[in-house]
């Protein structure tokens, strides 16, 4: 099979894998009422998710314990005869923490009962609730997998991707040998092309210039592949967006199509929307090919140097999606045997690091209270309200308490069923921890750490320091001033804005749960303007 021919599915057209290696929910009976148990993936053997037929087998086994869950809500609620005394569900851990006296400290008995809507606003029992949580915070080092252990679950990506690439070029890139039929569409079966509108807009152009960048040795064709030489990797709604946007206007910066194909966290597994279930799995190809808009440019500016005396600096390519730091929420369903603690046994940051070891990374973070906020206005759909986010942090908050008093704090990080359940994403804000992870493969000198509030007071100074770490060329006074003064991205809308900041209250026990985080952050960079003390003029 060619390489344009070939095809990475995730789903396998052989039924019967399904049954060779079951996927199961499984209750676990030591714990009385562990509703969590039925949450969690036990796998016997590593499997990829072969057969249609078992992945509506475990759509169907969700659709039965939601509508379970769904049963023992409304109970509640018809039970309890108050509209406005609607019960929570309770943690899935915390029915076995709330069963189990000899987890409850003494403080701990007021919560020895499934809270309500009508009072999670006590700030004094969220107090007691964020007290366990810091409690039981450690930061503990990780076991780094084995190179073979990586290349056993992407053998496809390990054997398309060279270990060593092109000298004389700044960016990752090689030659690639070209097998397919030269009348045939070398995009046609590229899964970002069919699902996305935006990759089919350079499509003709591609086309065109695919044939054109053929290098030819001999009776073979190669064609020029790239990887990006930089990543801006997190996180959301910490001004990714707007970065993005000032580095697209230097000359000698590209990117992909657009601006986060999310590959590495999600599409490698054939994730589009969670919500969605699993589709085809994009091969590393449909990544690759994103870049080749750069390619070309990097391939036709060698050339042009190499025919010149004048030589032109090189072009280095970037990657932006701000799922790449955080993002593990796949490796529950494709990688067996987790560690001893309940953690991945593999992170997003060990496979790139095993291709692309010289990598550069740049890391936006701002004040994690500012940042759930603005997440929550952004991603939220209806009904949205400082009283509704108040509730949606409590409810999470106490999801978190629950696993963490039963797991280690990285494995609740980790734990896919968890960030599924919280309703709002409050493990985004906890960046030390992930940053931690991606220090114990890549020195501290491949990665930027910049905050949005800094960005926001004065881009001049942030973009000079991305100039800098990604070791570009001096810049013209008009070129500088259009990077730099042009208007923010991806600012709130009028509609969110109108809502207001959020409640005192709530800002008080968010700052309580994240603290800890920020100062372990601003201990490992020796900056304490990441303890965010200073209340934000930037919303």
């Amino acid at each position: 099979m060619t390489e344009m021919d070939y095809k990475y599915t995730l789903l396998s057209s052989d039924s019967e894998d399904c049954q060779k290696r079951p996927f199961l929910f499984h209750v676990d009976n030591n714990n009385q009422m562990n509703l969590f148990a039925v949450l969690e993936v036990r796998k016997d053997n590593y499997r990829r998710w072969g057969g249609l037929p078992c992945f509506r087998k475990a759509k169907v086994y969700s659709i039965g314990l939601g509508l379970t869950v769904m049963s023992l809500v409304m109970a509640s609620y018809i039970l309890t005869g108050d509209k406005k005394g609607l019960l929570i569900t309770p943690s899935p851990y915390q029915y076995s923490t709330l069963n189990n006296p000899g987890l409850l400290n003494s403080h701990e008995t007021d919560l020895s009962f499934p809270f309500n809507l009508s009072s999670v606003r006590d700030s004094t029992n969220m107090k007691l609730v964020i007290k366990t949580i810091t409690s039981n915070i450690e930061f503990s080092t990780r076991q780094l997998p084995d190179l073979k252990d990586l290349i056993k679950y992407e053998q496809h990506m390990f054997s398309v991707i060279p270990s060593t690439f092109l000298p004389n070029f700044t960016n990752p890139c090689w030659y690639e040998e070209y097998t397919g039929n030269s009348t045939a569409d070398p995009y046609g079966t590229n899964l970002y092309a069919l699902y996305s509108k935006r990759f089919r807009t350079v499509f003709d152009y591609l086309r065109n210039a695919f044939r054109e960048h053929l290098y030819r040795q001999g009776n073979k064709y190669y064609r020029f592949r790239c990887l990006p030489y930089f990543y801006i990797i997190g996180q959301p709604k910490c001004g990714t967006t707007d970065l993005y946007d000032r580095l697209r206007l230097h000359p000698d910066v590209r990117f992909t199509t657009f601006k986060e194909p999310h590959w590495w966290t999600r599409k490698r597994f054939g994730i589009i929307r969670l919500s969605e279930g699993f589709h085809d799995r994009y091969p590393v190809e449909d990544y690759l090919d994103l870049f080749d808009l750069a390619a070309y440019q990097i391939q036709d500016r060698s050339q042009l140097n190499a025919s010149r005396s004048q030589h032109k600096r090189n072009i280095i390519i970037g990657e932006a999606s701000a799922s790449t730091l955080w993002d593990n929420n796949a490796w529950v369903y494709f990688y067996e045997n987790a560690t001893a603690k309940g953690e991945p046994p593999f992170l997003i940051q060990d496979f790139i690091h095993a291709v692309q070891p010289n990598a550069k990374f740049i890391i936006m973070l701002r004040d994690p209270v500012e940042r759930l906020y603005s997440d929550y206005l952004y991603f939220g759909i209806a009904n949205k309200s400082a009283d509704d986010f108040h509730e949606k942090v409590s409810e999470s908050l106490q999801l978190f308490e629950s696993c963490i008093l039963e797991y280690s704090m990285k494995s609740c990080v980790y734990n896919t069923t968890l960030n599924n359940a919280m309703p709002v994403r409050l493990q985004i804000g906890l960046y030390i921890v992930y940053i931690l992870d991606w220090l114990t493969v890549f020195d501290r000198n491949q990665m930027l750490v910049l905050r949005l509030e800094d960005h926001a007071t004065n881009r001049k100074y942030t973009m000079h320091k991305v100039f800098d770490f990604l070791s570009l060329g001096p810049l013209t006074e008009q070129t500088e001033a259009e990077i730099t003064k042009s208007p923010a991205s991806n600012t709130r809308r009028q509609a969110d804005k109108n809502l207001g900041p959020m409640l005192p209250v709530t800002r008080e026990i968010l700052r309580d749960f994240y603290t800890p985080f920020n100062a372990k952050l601003a201990q490992e960079f020796k900056n304490d303007s990441f303890l965010w003390e200073k209340k934000s003029k930037f919303m």
